[in-house]
């Protein structure tokens, strides 16, 4: 891909990591944090990537960006904090152009009997205990697992794209189903 959209792109990291990977693409990245995309100019600056990253305060639900526009969208860790993820997809699924690949990775509820207990434990106890010893913050630490429950996952999340019109959905949990890979294209 040459023009690559980066929604919720934090302070910029994957869009650095793509940039460096593919040669001679462009990368834009929204969040809706001005603080957060302060910190990825900076990043993005040191990297000597200027010319390359564009970073930019926007909201995933209303992009200024004209239809068809990029011919990737990529989505690290941040499909779970969309209002309404619906609106979410339908609006990645406008600025996609035709034949163009959406790849999210969000974290996820793994499923195996073995692997849940533990990973309830992890999520809900140890989390929580270092982020009291680390920030004063407490609820911070207890909102990430409560995210991860609550956002829709494997096929319910591929539904969701389809409904947004969105053709060719899979999805594929990594490291025991703790996070997961949804693919899509535009038709």
């Amino acid at each position: 891909p040459r023009r690559i959209l980066d929604i919720a792109t934090g302070t910029g990291d994957l869009a650095i990591k793509l940039a460096r990977s593919i040669d001679g693409c462009h990368v834009d990245g929204v969040d809706l944090s001005q603080g957060m995309i302060d910190i990825g100019r900076r990043k993005v600056a040191d990297a000597g990537l200027d010319d390359r990253i564009t970073l930019n305060v926007g909201d995933c639900l209303d992009l200024k960006i004209a239809d068809d526009s990029y011919d990737a969208i990529t989505v690290a860790y941040g499909v779970r904090n969309f209002e309404h993820l619906l609106t979410g997809y339908q609006e990645m699924a406008r600025v996609l152009r035709p034949g163009g690949r959406l790849c999210v990775i969000e974290l996820s509820t793994p499923r195996g009997w073995l692997v849940r207990p533990l990973y309830r434990f992890y999520t809900k106890v140890i989390i929580p205990a270092l982020g009291r010893l680390i920030s004063k913050d407490v609820r911070a630490y207890s909102y990430l697992p409560e995210s991860i429950e609550a956002v829709p996952q494997g096929e319910t999340m591929i539904e969701l794209m389809r409904r947004a019109g969105l053709v060719r959905c899979h999805y594929r949990p990594l490291t025991f189903g703790v996070c997961t890979i949804y693919t899509a294209y535009k038709e």
